[in-house]
C-alpha cells in the first residue's frame, strides 16, 4: 500500500495536532501489507483446493473467518453487498 494512504488513514484517526514519524509510517506499511499477504495466501489456498485460479470476494471472507478476524465479517460482508448493488 503506499505510504501515502498509509498517513492519510492515520491523520484520519489521530489528533489534528499530533505528528507522525517516517519509521511509524513505515512500519505500518509493513505491517498492513504482511496483513494482504497473509489473507491472500490463505483465499488462494482455498481456491487450490476448489480447482481454481481467481480469488473471490467469498474467498477473502472464508479466509478471514479461517484466520480468526470474524468480527471483520459481517462490516466487509455489508461493504461488499452495497459495493455489488452500486455496480449494477
Amino acid at each position: 500500500m503506499p505510504i501515502a494512504n498509509i498517513t492519510r488513514t492515520m491523520r484520519r484517526v489521530l489528533p489534528t495536532h499530533a505528528r507522525i514519524a517516517d519509521d511509524a509510517k513505515e512500519a505500518i506499511q509493513e505491517c498492513v501489507s504482511e496483513f494482504i499477504s497473509f489473507i491472500t495466501a490463505e483465499a488462494n489456498g482455498r481456491c487450490h483446493k476448489d480447482y481454481r485460479r481467481t480469488v473471490t470476494p467469498e474467498d477473502v471472507l472464508a479466509a478471514m473467518a479461517s484466520l480468526g478476524f470474524n468480527d471483520y465479517l459481517e462490516p466487509l460482508t455489508v461493504f461488499l453487498t452495497n459495493h455489488r448493488a452500486q455496480n449494477l
